[in-house]
C-alpha cells in the first residue's frame, strides 16, 4: 500500500495516534530525505509494524485485520491453494454465501483481486494485514504429521520388499518416491516446530519418531516397522554413508537450503537390537547471530564476561552438562571477538557451526588427531584466540594452560555442575593449583530453561505451604536478599507477595506452555581473593561462598530472577538446578 506522507501525517495527528510534537519532526525529516514516513516511524520505534500498517490501511479506507493469533479452518484456507497464497501473499480468512474475505499486503492490487474473483466465482472483500499475519497463516497450510503420512505409508506398504537388503536394492528403496516424501516430511515438520533433534528409534513392531523441542523430547509419530529400512537407507544416502554397513556406528552430515531456511544436519547412525537408530541434530545456519544479552546474561555477570573475554590472554571456561548450551556460548564469544585483526583457530569434535573468518579443525581420534594433538599444532599457527571444544584430559589441559600463559586467549568447556567446581576438577586432572590460579580469567556455569509462552502464561502468587516446600529445596531467604539487590523488589516484599507466572498451553506453543529457551548463569571471576583460595587448595564450596560474598549471583539466584521477571517458571528452574 502506498500513501502520501502528508496524508498519513494528518491521519496520525487528527486521530491522536501519535502526538503532533513527536510526529512533526519525523515528518519533516521524511519529506526532506524523501523517505516513507511509516518506515521512519518504525525506525525510531514510535510505531511498530502492526500499528503502522493499520494506520495506513484505515487512512486509505481499507479494513484492517491482524491474523497472528487466529486459526483458520482447512475448508476456508484451502479455497486458495498454498502455492498461490505463498507466491501472492494473499490469505482467505472468512467467507459468507457470495463473498470471500481475503487478507493482503496490498489490498489495492486490483489485478490480484480480479484473478481471485475469476478463480473462485465469488465477490472479493480485501483487508490489509501485516507480514507477520501472512507468515503465521501460511504455516497453517501444513497438514498434521499424522494426516500427511497416511497415504504415503499405505503406498509404501504395497511396494515394500523387506527380504532383499542388498546394496543395490537399498539404493532403490532410498530413491523410492514414498520414502523420499516420508523423510522430507519428517524433516519439514521438525523445522516448522523448531526441533533441535530428530530421533528415529526402531522398536520390536514399529518405529517411533521423536522431536526434541526446547530441550524436551516429544513423540511425533509412530511408523510401521516396514518403513525402517527405507528411512535408514534414505538418510544414509543424504549423509553419504555406507548403505550396506549395519553393524558399526556411522556419522555424517547434509544440508537443506531453500528461500526460507538453510539447515545443516549432523547425523548419527547407531546399531541397536531392533535395527539402526538415527539421531539428526538440526543446526540453523540462517539464524541471526546471538548476543550474550539475548542468551540471558544480564547485570554484573554480563559486565564480567565482557571484560574478561577482551583480555589478551588467559582462559575462559564454560561448564555444564551435555545440552546446556556451552558450545553456543563459546560460538557467541568467538563471534564477538571475530575481526580481521585477530587470528582465531578452533579444535572441535565435531565442528557444529561454520563461521566465516575462523579456522576450524575437526578432531579425528582414529588417526591420532586428538584435542591435544590439534591444540599443539594450532600453537604453531600464530593464533591470537584459540577455542578448544572440550578439555577432557590432563594433556589437553596442560597445553591450554601453557597457551594461556604465553599470550593467547583460550576458550573451552568442562563438564562440571558448578562454576567453582571447575577448579578442583582441573586439580584432579593433575595440574598445579598455582598454574590454574594464574591463567584462568573466568568460569561460567550454565543451564537452559524453557521460556514461558507470553500468549498464554497465567499469573499467580505462592501460598504459604508452597513457600515452605520451596524452602526445603533452596535457601529462599538468601535468594530473596539477592532479589532485593538485583531484582527490583522492595525490601519488605515476601515470597507470597511476588507475582509469578505458570504455563497454560495454546496453539502458539503446541499446548506446552513454553516457547523457546533462555540461559541461567553463574559467572565465577577469578579475583585476587579467589586466586589465594585456589593456591591454598580450598574446596569449591569455600570458593563459591567467597565469590558470593563479593557479589557473584549463583545459578539458582539467576534462575529465580528470571522467574520474577516472568521469563520462566519455578518448575523449570527446579528441573535444571535440583541435584
Amino acid at each position: 500500500m502506498k500513501i502520501d506522507n502528508k496524508q498519513l501525517y494528518d491521519y496520525l495527528v487528527k486521530n491522536e495516534i501519535v502526538g503532533k510534537d513527536i510526529v512533526a519532526p519525523v515528518f519533516e525529516r521524511a519529506q526532506k530525505d524523501n523517505i516513507q514516513l511509516c518506515n521512519l516511524l518504525k525506525e525510531e520505534n514510535i510505531l511498530n509494524e502492526l500499528e503502522c500498517t493499520k494506520a495506513i490501511a484505515t487512512s486509505l479506507g481499507y479494513p484492517f485485520i491482524d491474523l497472528t493469533k487466529e486459526e483458520i479452518s482447512d475448508n476456508i484456507l484451502n479455497i486458495i491453494p498454498e502455492q498461490v497464497a505463498k507466491k501472492s501473499e494473499v490469505i482467505v480468512f472468512d467467507r459468507d454465501r457470495n463473498t470471500l474475505k481475503v487478507a493482503m499486503k496490498n489490498p489495492d492490487d486490483m489485478q490480484m483481486i480480479d484473478f481471485l474473483k475469476k478463480k473462485t466465482n465469488l465477490d472479493i472483500m480485501p483487508y490489509a494485514t501485516t507480514d507477520d499475519s501472512i507468515k503465521t497463516i501460511l504455516k497453517q497450510y501444513t497438514k498434521s504429521l499424522k494426516a500427511e503420512f497416511g497415504e504415503m505409508i499405505d503406498k509404501k506398504n504395497d511396494d515394500e520388499n523387506d527380504d532383499d537388503n542388498s546394496d543395490e536394492n537399498l539404493l532403490k528403496i532410498a530413491e523410492d518416491l514414498p520414502i523420499v516424501r516420508i523423510v522430507d516430511t519428517l524433516i519439514k515438520h521438525a523445522i516448522l516446530e523448531g526441533a533441535s533433534d530428530i530421533h528415529i528409534e526402531p522398536q520390536e513392531k514399529n518405529v517411533v519418531v521423536r522431536y526434541r523441542i526446547d530441550g524436551v523430547l516429544r513423540q511425533a509419530m509412530t511408523l510401521p516397522k516396514t518403513a525402517l529400512s527405507g528411512i535408514v537407507a534414505r538418510i544414509k544416502v543424504l549423509s553419504n554413508l555406507k548403505l550396506d554397513e549395519h553393524r558399526l556406528p556411522q556419522d555424517g552430515r547434509f544440508k537443506i537450503k531453500n528461500d526460507e531456511y538453510k539447515i545443516s544436519f549432523r547425523v548419527s547412525v547407531l546399531p541397536v537390537f531392533d535395527g539402526e537408530k538415527i539421531v539428526m541434530r538440526l543446526l540453523d545456519e540462517t539464524s541471526a547471530g546471538l548476543s550474550l544479552e539475548k542468551m540471558g546474561l544480564q547485570g554484573e555477570a554480563l559486565e564480567v564476561i565482557q571484560r574478561e573475554i577482551h583480555k589478551p590472554n588467559g582462559m575462559v571456561l564454560v561448564t555444564g552438562p551435555t545440552g546446556s548450551g556451552k558450545t553456543t556460548t563459546l560460538y557467541t564469544v568467538v563471534d564477538i571477538l571475530n575481526s580481521s585483526e585477530v587470528n582465531i583457530s578452533t579444535i572441535e569434535d565435531p565442528v557444529e557451526y561454520r563461521m566465516n573468518g575462523i579456522n576450524q579443525t575437526q578432531v579425528y581420534a582414529k588417526i591420532g588427531m586428538t584435542f591435544a594433538a590439534g591444540l599443539r599444532s594450532l600453537l604453531r599457527q600464530d593464533p591470537d584466540i584459540i577455542m578448544v571444544g572440550e578439555i577432557r584430559d590432563k594433556e589437553t589441559l596442560e597445553i591450554a594452560i601453557h597457551a594461556a600463559m604465553t599470550g593467547h586467549l583460550v576458550l573451552s568447556t568442562l563438564h562440571t555442575n558448578s562454576a567453582a567446581g571447575a577448579i578442583p576438577r582441573m586439580v584432579d586432572m593433575g595440574v598445579e593449583p598455582f598454574l590454574i590460579a594464574s591463567t584462568t580469567n573466568v568460569v561460567v556455569a550454565q543451564r537452559l530453561v524453557r521460556r514461558l509462552c507470553i500468549e498464554c502464561r497465567k499469573s499467580y502468587k505462592l501460598n504459604q505451604k508452597e513457600v515452605e516446600t520451596l524452602g526445603k529445596n533452596y535457601d529462599i531467604d538468601t535468594i530473596l536478599d539477592t532479589l532485593y539487590k538485583i531484582g527490583g523488589l522492595k525490601n519488605d516484599t515476601k515470597w507470597t507477595d511476588i507475582e509469578l507466572f505458570k504455563p497454560v498451553g495454546c496453539s502458539k506453543c503446541n499446548n506446552s506452555g513454553y516457547k523457546g529457551r533462555t540461559g541461567i548463569y553463574e559467572v565465577f571471576e577469578i579475583t585476587e581473593d579467589i586466586e589465594k583460595l585456589i593456591t591454598q587448595n580450598a574446596t569449591s564450596d569455600e570458593m563459591e561462598q567467597k565469590a558470593h560474598e563479593s557479589g557473584m549471583v549463583t545459578m539458582v539466584e539467576d534462575g529465580f530472577l528470571k522467574v520474577v521477571q516472568g521469563l520462566t517458571s519455578i518448575e523449570e528452574v527446579m528441573r535444571v538446578t535440583k541435584e
